[in-house]
């Protein structure tokens, strides 16, 4: 037997996807899905995002079934692996993807897909009992503190000294971002971090010259 004919026997053994029965492959695909689902849920529990984009949803629902029933079609011929390998490098997604939370939902729902469908069920449970407990201890982790945006909006009077020092009172750290003089009027936007947002923003009424007083939750990883 020549050299180049083991490498084909090699390589034609390796893959066994075809053996695989209807039964089989349409349990995969239905073991995938409820691993997807469960990636859903997570998403939908330490997701931070007011707006409801279902079609995300879905398509990171659906992506690891898609991913698994590839997989299997790629295991049964050498012909359809390397015709999906030429299929994939064409296509180009230009989604922008902006948040870095989404792209990690997006490859643990392909990584699931893979894996479920290579066979290793207890690989992608495993990942998926690993990174959920990953995120809940590091969204929920003791220590981290909210930072707040105050707008502040006064008379051509109010001062400067005074408002810091009711913001000292209550706030554990501080930095004044903007400071806008006008004919009629003197605006302020800070941002702060405090665990007393209803005892500043009543300390801050008692200044006579503010008119308005805005704390914004902000949703953004600032250091001030």
């Amino acid at each position: 037997m020549k050299f180049t004919d083991v490498i084909k026997k090699s390589v034609l053994q390796g893959f066994s996807g075809g053996e695989m029965s209807t039964t089989e492959i349409m349990v995969t695909l239905l073991i995938t899905f409820f691993i997807g689902f469960y990636i859903f849920w997570v998403y939908k529990v330490v997701s931070k995002t007011a707006l409801y984009d279902k079609s995300f949803h879905i398509s990171m629902t659906l992506i690891s079934v898609v991913t698994a029933g590839i997989i299997i079609a790629m295991q049964s011929s050498i012909v359809i692996s390397l015709g999906m390998v030429g299929a994939l490098s064409i296509v180009r997604f230009r989604t922008a993807i902006k948040n870095p939370m989404d792209l990690l939902f997006l490859f643990w729902s392909i990584g699931t897909g893979i894996v479920c469908g290579a066979g290793m069920f207890e690989i992608a449970l495993m990942m998926a009992g690993i990174t959920t407990a990953g995120l809940l201890i590091l969204e929920y982790m003791p220590g981290n503190r909210r930072i707040y945006l105050l707008i502040i909006n006064g008379t051509t009077g109010l001062s400067e000294e005074e408002i810091l020092n009711k913001v000292k009172e209550n706030a554990i750290r501080y930095k004044v971002k903007t400071r806008n003089l006008k004919k009629n009027g003197t605006d302020y936007i800070l941002e702060l971090t405090t665990k007393q947002e209803k005892e500043l923003v009543e300390k801050l009424r008692e200044i006579k010259e503010i008119e308005q007083i805005s704390l914004l939750y902000h949703e953004g990883e600032v250091r001030i």
